[in-house]
């Protein structure tokens, strides 16, 4: 009876396990473009410089991910998985950017309108080597 209920509690504790493991690489897929200064990032913040990431490493939502203002703030890895133009994608390059506007209200303009996010300059260069629209996981 006890190697029952131990083998009951394992297998239990053993999916429990995997449950938080697999919520935790859950991902998604969807575009990138860069933009360049000047970074205002209103939307979010007003006219607060100090919201930035000290890295640089921040981006503007998309209408996709931007859910009414709450994407401000926000923390995504990100990584460029593939691009029209070949090797664009600096390989095994993941960072970790913050929201802190919308795209379709930001003073400076994307490269391609429409994508999921507009990474900035910096975190755009980190990922990608040349400008392009990209795809990324997220």
């Amino acid at each position: 009876m006890t190697f029952k209920v131990n083998l009951h509690l394992s297998l239990w504790l053993l999916f429990f396990l995997i449950s938080l493991f697999l919520d935790v690489i859950r991902s998604e897929v969807g575009t990138a473009s860069m933009y360049s200064p000047p970074y205002t990032p209103s939307a979010c913040y007003g006219n607060d410089a100090s919201q930035f990431p000290s890295s640089n490493l921040f981006a503007a939502a998309g209408e996709g991910i931007w859910d009414n203002g709450a994407a401000c703030g926000r923390q995504y890895l990100v990584k460029c998985i593939s691009a029209a133009i070949p090797r664009t994608c600096v390989p095994g390059q993941t960072i970790e950017v913050r929201i802190i506007d919308r795209a379709q209200s930001s003073v400076s303009r994307a490269t391609r309108p429409g994508t999921t996010m507009v990474l900035s300059d910096t975190a755009f260069a980190t990922i990608a080597n040349q400008i392009a629209s990209i795809n990324i996981e997220f």
